[in-house]
């Protein structure tokens, strides 16, 4: 199972992988062999703003102005080597690198950025951070300056922009459309890498001989070969074919650590909530009873003990991320956790939303349907399927049938994006601080009409109330009335339940120290460590250093 999306999500050896992922081991190389999740056969799609992008597309081969570290909110200089706010935080100014070049040998300038930027206004279902409800314009005075005029002080701009936007050529991508559409089959950017080989079993990157950092990448190539299922993909990593994992097993410590603990390495923080994901857009959901009614019938304790393995705790009602954002949890909610399932408050609170139980057990709506509902699931991510089959038992124990729907991996994103499903297990993307995963959740400018491209607020919660909260956190500067912004968002959690957290979703990450060296661990924790977490693995990929 790798992390969803949003949003991101979301690949081995010599001679390269064979029709099912399986590889043939080889002494120590300078290719790096990643796996970032059994996600099925690849499609040629390196469009940084597409959904269902191939792994290395952002990071490797597209970069950001900034790199922004997850855990610490530290700014370190990338395309950009300096950043000033104008005395009343509405104008941002950033000064760009020189000398850095597009791998195709076209110099990389401030023109490419406002093309960029002013590409997301043209086309809004590109801009999932949604950057023009904020911005005046975006302009490029010369080469090497690029200036950001906003409408209201926007403080997430730092992460936003500078972090998470991803900067295209302007004279390749001028005439391409809208970039949510646009696969880019042949990429060129200013990352490490370019692409040099690929197919549906095996993406493969080559050293960008263009890149600004001269003596970088020490790492030849990147290696990505493709996965059906968590189970064919732990055989290859217990016996030492990949050199960077992100996946979940119950047989962590015997099969892959034991078998050579002086290489073999894991290291899981915390970095999001898994949950159940509900259109809201439909019945039974756009019932806060009916959602009330099925969170308070899951027992999350199984879940976090049976399917995973007790690496993921059970998850705050709050959305909060704990005990890591605990100065954030409101007074209110100090002691509030999931209880152990109550049948007989969720048959009051199924009664009160209008169903009766049929003579099979089954709650029947007002409208005489059963109220029987398709639970998706990507087909092989074990620890998720396990989750999911519980909650079909669960349910079906107070009388709700949820009928489990394992997808590939393409069709369960799309699902999600277009919005024609019932309700998924997913998660949602994070940041520094909890606004980054609240603002990707429940923001109006992240979703979409059914029928259109929602680029991470799934379930379609559309609340004026919410959008206030998060719009108080974006246009102040000042901590307290964050604070207080955040506990609002925890109180609609809570109270409303656009979404159902489970459990706290592990940053899967298993690597090995046999071919590189230089990962980030919980000492030294410079990036957010698993493979698809992105532009985080760029990063981790530029401090690795060939093993003597």
């Amino acid at each position: 199972m790798s992390l969803l999306l949003v949003l991101g999500a979301l690949l081995a050896a010599c001679g390269g992988a064979n029709g099912n992922g399986t590889t043939q081991g080889s002494s120590s190389h300078n290719y790096l062999t990643i796996q970032t999740g059994p996600n099925g056969d690849f499609t040629r799609n390196f469009g940084p703003y597409a959904p269902n992008a191939n792994p290395g597309t952002q990071g490797m081969v597209y970069e950001t102005l900034l790199y922004v570290n997850g855990f610490s909110n530290k700014v370190t200089p990338w395309l950009a080597t300096d950043y000033k706010f104008s005395s009343d935080n509405k104008t941002l100014t950033f000064t760009l690198r020189q000398n850095v070049k597009w791998s195709d040998g076209k110099p990389f300038t401030s023109a490419d950025v406002a093309f960029t930027l002013n590409m997301l206004k043209q086309y809004p279902a590109a801009d999932s951070n949604g950057l023009w409800n904020y911005f005046n314009s975006v302009t490029a005075p010369d080469d090497h300056t690029v200036v950001i005029s906003m409408k209201k002080v926007y403080t997430p701009i730092l992460w936003n922009v500078g972090g998470t936007t991803y900067i295209v050529p302007q004279h390749l991508w001028q005439s391409v459309g809208d970039p949510s559409k646009y696969t880019n089959p042949n990429p060129v950017g200013t990352g490490p890498f370019t692409l040099k080989n690929f197919s549906s079993q095996l993406i493969d990157y080559t050293k960008n001989t263009n890149y600004w950092q001269a003596g970088l990448p020490k790492v030849d190539e990147l290696r990505y070969p493709s996965y059906n299922s968590n189970q064919s993909l732990e055989l290859d990593m217990d016996k030492g074919a990949l050199d960077w994992v992100s996946l979940y097993t119950p047989n962590l410590q015997k099969g892959y650590v034991d078998r050579d603990p002086t290489h073999n390495k894991y290291w899981f923080p915390p970095n999001n909530a898994v949950s159940l994901i509900m259109n809201l857009t439909k019945a039974p959901f756009n019932n806060v009873n009916v959602r009330k009614a099925i969170s308070i019938a899951l027992d999350r304790d199984q879940m976090s003990k049976v399917a995973e393995s007790n690496f993921e705790a059970v998850a705050s009602p709050t959305g909060l991320l704990l005990p890591a954002q605990k100065d954030y949890l409101s007074s209110d909610y100090q002691n509030t956790t999931w209880q152990a399932p109550n049948v007989a408050e969720a048959t009051k609170l199924m009664e009160s939303a209008g169903y009766k139980k049929g003579s099979d057990g089954i709650y029947v709506g007002a409208d005489g349907k059963k109220l029987s509902f398709n639970l998706n699931v990507v087909t092989g991510w074990s620890d998720w399927v396990t989750i999911c089959q519980m909650v079909n038992s669960q349910l079906k124990a107070i009388g709700i049938q949820a009928n489990v729907s394992a997808l590939a991996y393409n069709s369960y994103i799309n699902a999600l994006n277009m919005g024609s499903f019932d309700m998924s297990i997913g998660s949602f993307s994070s940041g520094p601080t909890p606004f980054y995963t609240f603002n990707s959740m429940l923001s109006k400018s992240h979703t979409a009409p059914v029928g259109q491209s929602a680029p991470s607020n799934f379930e379609r919660w559309m609340d004026p109330a919410t959008d206030k909260l998060l719009d108080q956190y974006a246009t102040t500067t000042d901590a307290n009335a964050q604070k207080q912004a955040i506990q609002g968002l925890e109180k609609i959690m809570v109270e409303q339940v656009p979404v159902i957290t489970l459990v706290n979703g592990a940053a899967w990450n298993e690597y090995s120290t046999k071919n590189f060296t230089g990962w980030p661990t919980a000492d030294n924790p410079y990036a957010v460590p698993p493979p698809w977490q992105y532009p985080d693995a760029e990063q981790v990929v530029l401090h690795l250093t060939p093993a003597k």
